[in-house]
This record gives C-alpha cells, structure tokens and sequence, in this order.
C-alpha cells in the first residue's frame, strides 16, 4: 500500500468517527477543501459514495460503514508496525532482546542494565540467559553477550569488549591441589566446561614449553558456577574465569594451582544478527556496554 492510500484511509476513517470534514482537516492541519478532495478521490477510486454530505455534517453510507469496518484494523495495524519500526531505529526508544550467560548475567548485568535504564528509560530490555549456543536470527535476538574463545567464523558479526583471564582451581588439602606441574594433573579430575557435550582442551604453556590436557571426561557441564562449586567441594580441577571464583579464591574454598603456567585469555564479546548496519538502540546499548564492563569485569577479579 502506498503513503498515500494509507493517508487517505487514515483520513477517511477520521472523518467517520467526527463526522465533519472541518474537524478533521483541524485535526490533520489541513484545509477542509483539502479532506473534500481526499475523500472524492478515494470514492472515485472505490466507485461507490462513502459519505453522505450536508451543510453541517457528513455520515456514512451504507457502503462506508461497512467498508469502515473491515478496513479499520487493518489500517491500525499498518499504523502499529510503522511505529514499531520508527521506534526500533531511535537511539533511544524501542525494545531490546538480549541474551547472555548465565554466569556473567547474575554478576555483572544486573549493574549493566540498572545503568542502562537510567541512561536510557525509553528503551525497553527483555534479557535470556544461557549458557547454551543459539540461533539469534530465529530466536529473535538484537544481540548476545558471549565469553569464548576469538570466532573462526569470519562471517559471524561480532564485537570484542575485553579479555577475560581464566585460572586453575581446585579445593585447597586434597590431592588436586598438590599438582606441581601439568603432568601431574589427572584426566578424570579435569572438571570440563562444554555446552555441547563434548571435551575441553586445556592449553597451558610456560617459557617454550606447553601442554594439552584433555578435560570432560567424566564430568563436564555447560556453567561454570557449576564447575566452581564442584571443585570447591573436593571433585575435581577447573579451568575458569576468573570472575568466577574470585570469591571461592578470596574465602579459601579454592586455590589457584600452576600459576606459573598460562592459558589462552577468553574474549568477552557481543554477537549480532547478520546487520547491514547497527539499529541505534542496540548500537546505543553496546557502546554503553563497552564502556561500562571492563572496570565492573576488573572489580570482580
């Protein structure tokens, strides 16, 4: 439907509730000569008379009623979806759906979001954490937060924030915390993180030398609050982010085993939906949130 069919149709539908054209050209800023044509047109258009005139007011036909009637919702609807669109490409109005993991989602967002809020009230978040993969585009999210390793993908549209630095742990006075060098680590108490059910490799290197420890073999899972509390209570050695188990470190339920060896850092990143160019609230929310999150990501550690 053109710009104009909807003019006219939102025109016609003005004058059936008013039931005067001087009103309705006040209403719309216009002349009433200029209703008078508008609504001529559209009845020569139609080829039926859609009102009745006299010196003080116009009503509908019989026929305008009826075509009132049915062309009403549709007209509210095309309405509705123009707004929504104009709203979704303000910087600062419209609603956006965000999907983040589980771990960062309890510490970090709730800050991120009561921020955001007060920068940015119009704007409207529906937030879904997990920790598990998704497809964005037939989900029907704006943006992801995710902590990985840097994509391979060259075609996936994404943003790095910051790295994230990750640590071996385990619960201090058992066996897991005696390892002094990578080789002593067993494979069954390699607590691995995997969100499809598959084993993780540990990379850890030190000077020239380097080490691959396969993880996951007899208990993985896809949290790593998870993981954090397993090993605190004695099950086994995790590979995991620091802001994790900061408070497990800090309260002596975990110690840091091999701090002489490094691991690849994590990058902390947004993922977008295949964009040509960023709608402004979620441009608007991820400027925000590159800024906002390196020193909230720092205090945790």
């Amino acid at each position: 439907m053109a710009i104009n069919e909807l003019k006219a149709l939102q025109t016609f539908l003005l004058a059936a509730r008013m039931q005067s054209f001087a009103q309705v050209a006040r209403a719309l800023d216009t002349t009433p000569a200029s209703v008078t044509r508008t609504i001529a047109a559209l009845e020569a258009d139609l080829g039926v008379q859609l009102f009745v005139r006299t010196t003080r007011q116009v009503s509908l036909t019989t026929d305008g009623a009826a075509f009132a009637s049915r062309v009403e919702p549709a007209v509210q609807m095309l309405e509705r979806a123009r707004n929504d669109l104009l709203d979704a490409h303000k910087a600062d109005e419209g609603r956006l759906r965000l999907n983040a993991p589980m771990s960062m989602g309890q510490r970090v967002l709730p800050m991120i979001l009561c921020g955001f809020q007060g920068v940015f009230p119009k704007i409207d978040v529906e937030v879904s954490l997990t920790d598990a993969l998704l497809d964005m585009v037939n989900e029907n999210f704006d943006l992801a937060i995710r902590i990985s390793e840097p994509p391979l993908d060259k075609f996936t549209i994404w943003r790095k924030i910051c790295e994230i630095r990750r640590v071996l742990v385990a619960a201090p006075g058992t066996a897991h915390a005696a390892v002094t060098h990578p080789d002593d680590l067993m494979p069954a108490a390699c607590l691995g993180y995997s969100g499809e059910s598959r084993r993780e490799v540990w990379q850890l290197s030190r000077d020239a030398e380097s080490r691959s420890i396969s993880a996951g073999r007899f208990i993985s899972a896809n949290n790593g609050d998870l993981l954090a509390e397993m090993a605190a209570d004695g099950a086994g050695v995790a590979l995991l982010p620091l802001f994790i188990v900061s408070e497990h470190l800090r309260s002596g339920r975990l110690v840091r085993l091999l701090p002489e060896w490094s691991t690849p850092q994590l990058w902390l990143m947004l993922y977008y939906p295949p964009y040509q160019s960023l709608p402004p609230r979620i441009a608007s929310f991820s400027d925000y949130f590159e800024r906002e999150i390196p020193p909230l990501v720092s205090a945790l550690e």
